[in-house]
């Protein structure tokens, strides 16, 4: 995949919606990509049956400065479950009675390795 590496937003685009194709090959399905609240913004929602899943996507060209999934700290879990939580409120939801959790799609490297982990948000 060509992409201009001065047009960081196309770029980000682009991770998210290789992430999203993964994600619906392992049978997820799409709900909304890049919402956008005042605290934070989650690249990808999706469904997995019952459960309401939001999606961190990075992307790192290589490790020197660690793994794109280790670029997901805790601060910006913090970030995450906000938004969540109000996407979840916007929509009508109870955050005690909805099922839902937190996963991160790492990209990684010229050949685009894909990792997917599921429910990384552990509180405690």
């Amino acid at each position: 995949m060509a992409l201009n590496p001065l047009n960081k937003r196309k770029q980000g685009q682009a991770y998210e919606a290789m992430a999203e194709q993964f994600l619906c090959r392992h049978g997820l399905k799409p709900v909304c990509r890049n919402f956008q609240c005042r605290s934070s913004e989650i690249d990808v929602i999706m469904r997995d049956r019952s459960c309401w899943v939001f999606v961190e996507v990075k992307f790192r060209k290589n490790a020197h400065y660690g793994s794109a999934a280790e670029a997901v700290n805790w601060r910006k879990q913090q970030k995450l479950k906000r938004a969540a939580l109000f996407w979840l409120q916007k929509n009508g939801f109870s955050a005690e009675h909805t099922e839902f959790r937190f996963d991160v799609v790492s990209i990684q490297g010229a050949d685009h390795q894909i990792e997917w982990f599921t429910n990384t948000l552990v509180e405690g």
